[in-house]
This record gives structure tokens, sequence and C-alpha cells, in this order.
């Protein structure tokens, strides 16, 4: 049996207006359609290096932001950069395919990140930086608990970095 929150969603004519006001906020508009697109994306260096640390993490960081602003109707919701990946959860509009945009933002940051370190250039001959692949995933009803599963991975990280170093 779906539960309240299922059927209020796909059958609005069941909610009070207040409700219907809530859920119609979750959407974006464009000229001919409404939408709520969010994916959660995570995509490495290549051989899973683990470099994006202090400078680099918070540059990266910072670049990730700059190159969202450019592209229109793309938003960040949630970022977090670990040493050897990045969770990022985008709301993309219907018009960009969630392949263009990863390779927008892989093909850019690389290019970004290898013009300013050029240590990066060594370890990573023939300009590749990133994995060729990446994992994406839809974010539907369940995003907060998303959004906090991208926030735990951070805290993790750290416990077993305090771990290692404990030994």
């Amino acid at each position: 049996m779906p539960d309240d929150r299922m059927i209020k969603l796909y059958h609005p004519e069941r909610c009070n207006k207040k409700e219907r006001m809530v859920q119609m906020s979750r959407f974006k508009k464009l000229t001919h359609s409404i939408y709520e697109c969010k994916y959660h994306h995570v995509f490495c260096p290549k051989y899973r290096h683990r470099i994006l640390k202090d400078e680099i993490a918070e540059y990266c960081k910072s670049q990730i932001y700059h190159l969202c602003r450019q592209k229109e109707l793309l938003e960040i919701i949630e970022l977090n950069i670990q040493p050897d990946h990045i969770h990022i959860i985008l709301s993309i509009a219907p018009k960009y395919s969630v392949s263009s945009i990863m390779g927008y933002l892989k093909g850019k940051l690389s290019l970004n990140l290898f013009q300013r370190y050029e240590k990066l250039g060594k370890r990573y001959w023939g300009r590749h930086l990133w994995s060729r692949g990446y994992c994406v995933s839809t974010v539907g009803l369940n995003e907060h608990e998303i959004c906090e599963y991208v926030k735990w991975q951070e805290k993790k990280e750290k416990e077993i970095e305090q771990t290692q170093l404990a030994l």
C-alpha cells in the first residue's frame, strides 16, 4: 500500500490548497514544461589517485560552482569532494542530457586543473585526469536521505583517516 506522501504526489486533487502549493514549488518551469530532475553523480580521477586534497580540493570545488553557474538551469544541491572521488547532486533541466553535463564538467574541470597545477600533468600524461565513466542515479522522493549520505561520506572518510593516523 503506498504511503500518504505518494498518494498526494500523484493525486494532487486529494490535497488541500496549501499542500498543492508546496508540491508545485518543488518544480521548476520552462516555456512548455515543468520539471524536477535531480541526479546524484560520482566521478573519480584515473586510478583513484588521492589527488583531491587541500588546495586542489578547494580549487576544484570553486571551479565546479563556477562551471555550473555558466550553464543556465543547472543547480548544485550538494557537493562533497573526497581525496579520490567527487559526489555531486545536480538539478538539471530536461533540455540537457546527463552525459553532456558530465562531459562538460569533467572536461572543463580537468583543463582548469592542468593549467593551474602543472604537477598533475606529470602524473596524468596525455591530459586524461578523470576515469572514463561515472556513476549516476536519479534522486526522487528520497532526496533528503541521499543528501545526508553525501554528507556522511565525508565524516566517514575523516574517521578512517584518523584511525589510520592513530596506528
